[in-house]
């Protein structure tokens, strides 16, 4: 999967970064390369997060898939 990503300087110094197609995903590194792996840990953990419970019907199921 390929995300587009904003990179921002933090008037503060440093880095931010948004990832428009996953809204509220947003880190922030002192470094470049801080920002870049915190930027993973970012996308990871906000396209794991469930929104709401799911109401499956009898014989539905869930799928876990990497793409």
């Amino acid at each position: 999967m390929k995300l587009k990503v904003i990179v921002h300087e933090a008037e503060e110094g440093g880095y931010w970064a948004e990832v428009p197609a996953i809204p509220g995903c947003a880190t922030q590194g002192e470094t470049f390369e801080e920002l870049l792996q915190n930027l993973y840990e970012a996308v990871e953990g906000c396209l794991s997060v469930d929104l709401k419970p799911l109401d499956l019907p009898p014989k539905g199921r869930v799928l876990e898939i990497a793409v």
